[in-house]
């Protein structure tokens, strides 16, 4: 029986080690800030991982670990439940983290000064991992419909950029993060298509496909065989069961060839085995946590009808990106004038208000900001009464 399904509840997280609660200072905000940056959530976990996690800490000896047949088993059956995705024992290859498999396949599909594309904004590691390896970061800019208040691809531009840079390598977000957008079965034929012809690897980072609120998460690898072969899938239980401090993440790599490339740059970097608790978390959840992920998508989404309500009837001068996907909503702060940077010190001194500025996603995230609401429904509304300081 799942116990922790109280997300009112507020749990105080200071004193914990917390990079969203403990660290203000060194990142340049003050202790009175109201931290909603970071994408963790402010719930306890289910109440099976918690029991796992207990069960393991108490046998007393933590040693080398790896995966066994157990956790595949949760694993595979995980993925044929909610997704619908067949995946092979043998595709699987396990690191801390999915920007750690971005950064992987950087290397190992690309060499300096090669192309890597992106779409922008985006989640900001993505250019980081391109940038720190000495790669040629090419964005092809989502494009803000402002009527619908949502993101769209430039396709035209996309090709025209793969063609022209000699594209290696593609980082899909989906669903994206920051704009919230779960891009269509037609738009990922459309992207993946251009891809294949071209020769590109696509990295799909599908962290958040467990947050859907409007349309469905389509596994793209599905759509075509081609796009199995040629595409490395990034997921993890890190956001769905908020265990990002376990560093767990499962890659799937169909293709043998780039599967044996991946293998070896881990290898390359001195990284071989992820840690217990991280592996026991990830099985207790895909095993028993269907309720719990229930109980807060619910909430999620009761959450995000909150804040649209909100913004739309009490801050004119701030708009609302559709939010199809993720617990992360992005507004759009233009109207007040402001850079990026003069944004975040009227929100962090008028309002105490800590939030993820839009500039670290791409230079056409300046005067956004990404809030995260994955959290009691007292600190959103705690959040928004402090926005109408602005």
């Amino acid at each position: 029986m799942e116990r922790n399904l109280r997300f009112d509840e507020y749990v105080d997280r200071r004193n914990t080690k917390s990079l969203k609660y403990d660290f203000a200072a060194e990142r340049g905000a003050t202790k009175e800030a109201l931290p909603m940056w970071v994408a963790d959530m402010d719930f306890k976990t289910s109440s099976y991982v918690i029991d796992a996690l207990k069960q393991t800490a108490e046998h007393g000896i933590f040693g080398y670990s790896e995966r066994d047949n157990s956790f595949t088993e949760a694993l595979v059956d995980w993925e044929k439940r909610r997704h619908g995705y067949d995946i092979k024992p043998e595709w699987i290859i396990n690191t801390p983290g999915i920007v750690f498999a971005l950064a992987t396949a950087v290397k190992a599909f690309t060499k300096e000064g090669d192309a890597v594309i992106i779409q922008q904004p985006v989640y900001y590691p993505f250019s980081e991992v391109i940038v720190d390896n000495d790669r040629r970061l090419i964005s092809s800019d989502l494009v803000l419909n402002e009527e619908t208040h949502s993101y769209e691809i430039d396709f035209a531009d996309f090709e025209k950029k793969v063609k022209e840079e000699k594209v290696k390598l593609f980082f899909l977000c989906n669903p994206h993060n920051p704009t919230g957008r779960v891009w269509t079965k037609e738009e990922l034929i459309k992207l993946g298509d251009i891809c294949v012809e071209n020769g590109v690897i696509i990295v799909s980072d599908e962290i958040h496909r467990d947050f859907v609120f409007e349309g469905k998460h389509i596994e793209f690898t599905t759509l075509k065989k081609e796009y199995e072969w040629q595409t490395i899938v990034c997921t993890s239980p890190s956001k769905t069961f908020n265990l990002a401090g376990l560093q767990i993440s499962n890659i799937y790599i169909p293709n043998p060839v780039l599967r044996k490339k991946v293998k070896y740059q881990i290898a390359a970097s001195g990284y071989s085995q992820v840690g217990v608790m991280g592996l026991v978390a990830c099985e207790a959840a895909y095993r028993n946590g269907d309720e719990w992920l229930e109980g807060v998508l619910k909430y999620l989404k009761e959450n995000r009808e909150y804040l649209e309500k909100r913004i739309t009837g009490e801050f004119p001068k701030i708009k609302l990106i559709r939010q199809e996907g993720t617990y992360l909503s992005w507004l759009d702060f233009r109207e007040y004038g402001q850079s990026g940077a003069e944004l975040k010190k009227r929100l962090l001194t008028e309002a105490g208000l800590w939030f993820d500025g839009g500039e670290m996603f791409g230079k056409t995230g300046d005067g956004f900001e990404r809030v995260n609401i994955a959290c009691p429904r007292k600190t959103l509304e705690e959040a928004l009464n402090r926005l109408k300081r602005l």
